[in-house]
C-alpha cells in the first residue's frame, strides 16, 4: 500500500500590517478588545503549542506582553537573546529557520534588518511574526488602532498626525490607516520622511477607503486632528546621528500647546500616543505624557491583546 505524502501547505505570515486585509485588521481589533475584556475565556486556546521568540534588540513591551500572552493562551515562549550575535552570524538565516520549525509552532522575531524576516519566512513551514524591524512594527500598529477605537469608540472619520522621524512604526501606521479609512498626516523634518515605498503603499490602499494620506514638513499641518502620536528622535543603531537628529527635531517637540493646537476643531479631547519607550523632556513633555488625554499605557497594555488575537488567528482557533 503507497503511503501518500502530506500536502505542503504555504504558512500564514504577519510581516506587515498589510499582509492582512481591512475586513481582517477589523476582526483582529474586535478579538483584541473580547481578549482585553475577557481574558480568561481564551485560556488554554494554544495549550500545547512552543514559540521561538528571536531578539536581536532589547526590549519590555515586546518580550513580557508575548512570553506573558504566551501563558495566558497555554504555550509556551523559548526567548532567544541575539543582542551580541545577530541572526545570520553563526549560521544562515535560511538554516536557522528551518531548525527552529522542527521544534516551535510560530516564530516571533525583533530583529535589525526586515530582510532577517523574509528570509526566515520564504523558508519556514510555521508562521513567522514580525515583532519589530527596521522597516515596520506590525503588531504595534494593531494595538494602536485597537486603543484608538477603544478610546474614541470608531475609526471612522478619525484623523491621526504623526510628528517627527518617518521610521517603522510610522510606516505601520500610515499603511495601516489608509487600509482602515483613518487619515493621517506625516509630519517631518525635511530629510526624515517615511520610505517612498510605504508611501506609495499607502497610497494605494487609499484611494479604495476614506482615509487620506498627507506628508509634509509644516508644523501648522497638526490642527485639527483626533490624535497626536511620536516615537523617540533617536532610535537604537543611531546613536552616531544624536546631535543632527537632535538639532533637525528640536521644533517637533509635543508640548501642551501643540496639543492645544491638534485639539482646534475636534470635540473632545485629542489623544497622546507613544509606542514607547519615550525620551522625556526630548520629544514629548512630562507635562503631556502624564495628561489624562495621554492613552501611551493603554496601547502598551494593549500590544498583549492585540498579539494574542493574532495568534489565536494565525492558529484558526478564534
Amino acid at each position: 500500500m503507497e503511503v501518500m505524502a502530506p500536502e505542503a501547505t504555504t504558512p500564514r505570515h504577519w510581516l506587515s500590517v498589510d499582509d492582512a486585509p481591512a475586513s481582517e485588521i477589523l476582526e483582529l481589533i474586535d478579538l483584541a478588545e473580547t481578549h482585553r475584556k475577557d481574558s480568561a475565556r481564551f485560556a488554554g486556546a494554544l495549550g500545547g503549542k512552543h514559540a521561538a521568540m528571536l531578539f536581536e534588540k532589547p526590549s519590555l513591551r515586546t518580550r513580557v506582553s508575548f512570553e506573558v500572552g504566551f501563558s495566558k493562551l497555554g504555550a509556551h515562549g523559548v526567548y532567544m537573546d541575539h543582542g551580541s550575535e545577530r541572526l545570520g552570524a553563526r549560521e544562515a538565516v535560511k538554516d536557522y529557520a528551518l531548525n527552529l520549525e522542527r521544534w516551535v509552532d510560530v516564530i516571533v522575531a525583533r530583529v535589525f534588518e526586515h530582510k532577517t524576516l523574509e528570509e526566515m519566512a520564504a523558508v519556514a513551514s510555521v508562521p513567522v511574526v514580525n515583532a519589530l524591524s527596521d522597516i515596520e512594527h506590525p503588531c504595534q500598529a494593531l494595538a494602536d488602532f485597537q486603543t484608538i477605537r477603544q478610546k474614541l469608540g470608531t475609526l471612522e472619520g478619525v484623523k491621526v498626525v504623526w510628528l517627527g522621524d518617518g521610521n517603522n512604526v510610522c510606516h505601520s501606521l500610515m499603511l495601516g490607516a489608509a487600509s482602515l479609512g483613518v487619515s493621517m498626516t506625516v509630519i517631518t523634518p525635511k530629510g526624515f520622511e517615511p520610505k517612498f515605498d510605504i508611501v506609495r503603499r499607502a497610497l494605494k490602499a487609499s484611494q479604495h477607503t476614506a482615509a487620506t494620506i498627507e506628508l509634509t514638513s509644516d508644523l501648522a499641518a497638526v490642527q485639527g486632528h483626533h490624535a497626536v502620536y511620536t516615537d523617540k528622535w533617536i532610535s537604537m543603531g543611531q546613536g552616531h546621528q544624536t546631535g543632527l537628529r537632535n538639532e533637525a527635531f528640536e521644533d517637533f517637540r509635543v508640548t501642551a500647546e501643540l496639543m492645544e493646537s491638534a485639539n482646534k476643531g475636534i470635540p473632545g479631547e485629542t489623544l497622546f500616543m507613544h509606542c514607547l519607550p519615550a525620551k522625556r523632556g526630548e520629544e514629548v513633555t512630562d507635562e503631556v505624557i502624564d495628561a489624562p488625554s495621554s492613552v501611551v499605557y493603554d496601547q502598551a497594555e494593549n500590544r498583549m491583546h492585540a498579539q494574542n488575537a493574532l495568534l489565536l488567528r494565525l492558529f484558526g482557533v478564534a
